[in-house]
């Protein structure tokens, strides 16, 4: 078992588990995690979410991101300039679309996160840019 810093299981799901998983998605769901869609700008349900918690992955629910790291970047998707924990993204390059870029995913369950880029805020410089859909919000109980 390969364990995260933040102390959350990361080995990777069977084939069997994330079918299982994925049965209940939506097209538009199954179209993002599955098959490495896009949402269209502006229009996430997560974009505009004020609140103290942290965003899961949809499909397996590892925690991602942490509201914390969460700032609005203007592109019109969730952006964010940190992970919940280093662990909790894995990183692909990316070189369709006619560019290089960095695409992450889930680390457990492989499901497509949306892209990383160099042009974040400090401290890290990163920009973190996530399709809502791929994510589930926890609010933090008070």
């Amino acid at each position: 078992m390969s364990t995260s810093e933040a102390g959350y299981d990361l080995t990777p799901l069977s084939k069997a588990e994330i079918d299982k998983r994925a049965a209940g998605l939506s097209e538009d769901e199954r179209r993002i995690l599955l098959d490495h869609g896009t949402e269209q700008p502006f229009c996430g349900t997560l974009l505009d979410n004020k609140q103290s918690g942290a965003y899961h992955c949809r499909l397996c629910e590892l925690p991602l991101f942490s509201s914390e790291h969460k700032f609005d970047s203007g592109t019109g998707w969730p952006s964010f300039f940190s992970p919940y924990d280093p662990d909790h993204i894995r990183y692909l390059e990316d070189i369709s679309m006619g560019m290089a870029r960095t695409e992450i995913r889930c680390p457990r369950c492989d499901s497509h996160l949306g892209h990383v880029f160099p042009d974040g805020p400090p401290p890290t410089g990163q920009r973190y840019c996530l399709n809502s859909i791929a994510m589930v919000f926890e609010a933090k109980e008070a």
